[in-house]
């Protein structure tokens, strides 16, 4: 009996906190994809660039939320084929001219659970979303009036 307890203890425990951590950065990748991609429908329906952005930053943070991931995330507009998991990948192709296209990238980092303070910084994972948007080509241009 002690036997089986003590291999339970020795084993149980590390795969149970194995499966919490991957279920946690699980969730937050399928939060980044989520994020982006409702972020990409938010900036595309707006009636101005200024306005698309700032629905496609409050998009993505009700995305993530509704994840259970409490982060503020990074949101970029980067330009078509741009790999949102490249150190940089650059920001300010966001554009409604019709027939437009470019790639929002959300990324956020994900602290594994149970490591608290102590380990803040070291066993944190980065996810990073993408959606390609395209602007209808058949949309009225919503760009922002020129002055």
């Amino acid at each position: 009996m002690i036997e089986f307890v003590g291999l339970s203890i020795v084993l149980l425990v590390p795969f149970v906190y194995l499966f919490l951590c991957v279920f946690s950065v699980q969730r937050s990748a399928f939060g980044v994809t989520q994020a982006a991609r409702e972020a990409g429908r938010a900036f595309a329906t707006a009636d101005s660039a200024t306005q698309g952005v700032n629905r496609a930053r409050l998009a993505a943070e009700l995305a993530l939320r509704d994840q259970g991931v409490s982060d503020t995330p990074q949101v970029r507009f980067a330009p078509t084929g741009t790999n949102c998991g490249a150190g940089n990948p650059g920001d300010g192709a966001e554009t409604l001219e019709p027939g437009a296209s470019f790639v929002i990238c959300v990324r956020t980092v994900v602290s594994l659970p149970g490591t608290g303070a102590l380990f803040a910084g070291i066993t944190d994972v980065t996810v990073n979303g993408q959606f390609t948007v395209i602007i209808d080509q058949f949309r009225a241009n919503r760009q922002d009036p020129q002055p």
